[in-house]
């Protein structure tokens, strides 16, 4: 498949994703939703509590600190910052309701608070120079993820850090297409397992399609540079299949008379 140029493949994406986006997702994300860890689990060998682990160890916190999770989900991310530092703000944003329920429910057994709203993510319903901490994990696939970044490096407060972590499209050709491969297989095999319903399983195809013409761990950086991000690291895990990334909203400084 030829890649779109970086300029034009968020117009690509969202032309060939934006029926997907918004209004299939939805509905299978509610039928996924009680069984979504554990059936990331099974679909990645065992291995989707390490990379939670791998991005975590990433996150730098300071007490009381404000943090928004972004496509939060079943809330792991928040849970997993909570208890490391039990008197952060979390602030949860998903337009799930079912996985957002999952994930309040998960939160309350620990005895922890999440701040949930349920919302379209694209417009983020929070002032300017809001958060100290922003993380988002695995959504991004999903997303106009250019007009994402920035409506994060908005509500981000200046030297504030944004967190990132989701599946990429590996740079390595013969890697990309054993792990699409590995894809199809452990989707179908999932959904049989879990018993997805039709409107999970009709979007097996489009998981495939949507990494095809994602964008790469370098690619990503570039994304976030362009997007106005500082000291922007990354780490690539299995040949750039997942990737993590680090980012900083610069402080400006002004000159004063």
């Amino acid at each position: 498949m030829s890649l779109p140029p970086l300029n034009k493949r968020e117009q690509v994406r969202e032309s060939a994703f934006s029926m997907v986006w918004s209004q299939q997702l939805n509905e299978a994300f509610k039928n996924i939703a009680p069984y979504y860890d554990r059936g990331n689990q099974v679909a990645s060998l065992g291995c989707w509590n390490w990379f939670l682990r791998c991005f975590m160890s990433l996150i730098e916190l300071q007490p009381k600190q404000k943090v928004l999770d972004v496509c939060a989900g079943t809330n792991a991310i928040g849970i997993a910052l909570l208890k490391r530092e039990p008197t952060l703000e979390i602030n949860a944003i998903d337009r799930s309701v079912d996985m957002q329920e999952v994930g309040r429910q998960r939160a309350e057994r620990l005895g922890f608070t999440i701040n949930s709203v349920i919302a379209d993510v694209h417009t983020l319903p929070f002032p300017d120079n809001h958060f100290d901490v922003v993380t988002l994990q695995f959504a991004s696939r999903h997303l106009k993820i250019a007009h994402m970044f920035g409506e994060i490096h908005r509500v981000l407060k200046p030297g504030g850090h944004f967190y990132h972590c989701d599946m990429l499209r590996p740079s390595n050709k013969i890697v990309e297409k054993l792990y699409y491969a590995y894809l199809r297989m452990c989707l179908a095999g999932t959904g049989f397992l879990f018993r997805s319903s039709p409107a999970a399983l009709n979007l097996i195809q489009y998981f495939i399609e949507a990494l095809e013409i994602f964008y790469s761990t370098e690619e990503l950086t570039v994304l976030l540079e362009e997007k106005g991000y500082a000291e922007v690291a990354s780490k690539g895990i299995f040949s750039g299949m997942l990737g993590c990334h680090r980012a900083r909203k610069p402080v400006l400084i002004t000159d004063t008379v």
